[in-house]
């Protein structure tokens, strides 16, 4: 226990007497501490030197296209393209404005694959502007030519007759009735519509055996 002093002061007489009380204010001995008194001060004395930790600042997420979208919208307007010319070939098709021609030898999906253009085009020739005789003796060059070079896939630009009025595509029938009669050639189809459509075709040739030109 402690002891504290404290004056009071009395106005019972003219002169003022100090009466001084003792008050009893009880104080802690070490012995009264509790268990949770020392775990606190323990506490305390550990933590004294302890600094709050640094919090780095993390930026936040940027937003970034994905690659995907972009491929997804190439490829979607490669895929029209090819669609609108497919529509464009079924249409002329149709028509009977394509041409189509085949060896028994050959099957159906060496045709697919040279309407398609998955052959490789090794060179070709254009008879625009051509009258028939002078398409026939350059054609027959052309032909011969391409097999001794060992050319297995040519082009031919016949034209789709537009300027022959209502004779209609001349050229193009020449070229499609000479061709039938070359044993050189074994297939020819419309070519696709970048290649020029129903105004060319591709033209399948044999391997180095050299045939001679066919009769007009």
């Amino acid at each position: 226990m402690g002891f504290r002093s404290r004056a009071h002061y009395t106005q019972s007489s003219p002169s003022a007497i100090a009466v001084f009380t003792e008050t009893v204010v009880p104080t802690k001995d070490k012995d009264d501490r509790s268990p949770q008194d020392d775990d606190a001060d323990l506490f305390r004395r550990q933590m004294s030197d302890a600094r709050p930790l640094r919090q780095e600042a993390v930026p936040p997420p940027t937003s970034r296209v994905r690659p995907r979208a972009r491929f997804s919208r190439r490829d979607e307007r490669s895929a029209l393209r090819e669609s609108l010319e497919a529509d464009a070939e079924s249409m002329e098709f149709e028509s009977g404005q394509s041409l189509s021609f085949a060896r028994p030898s050959v099957g159906h999906r060496t045709l697919r694959k040279l309407a398609r253009g998955n052959f490789s085009v090794q060179s070709e020739i254009d008879l625009h502007g051509l009258t028939v005789a002078e398409a026939r003796t350059a054609l027959a060059d052309f032909i011969e030519d391409s097999v001794d070079r060992g050319h297995r896939c040519v082009r031919i630009i016949h034209g789709k007759g537009l300027g022959s009025g209502n004779r209609g595509p001349i050229l193009k029938r020449k070229v499609d009735s000479w061709l039938r009669k070359w044993d050189a050639v074994l297939a020819f189809i419309s070519a696709r519509q970048a290649d020029g459509g129903t105004g060319a075709i591709y033209v399948l040739l044999r391997g180095r055996t050299r045939s001679p030109s066919p009769y007009f």
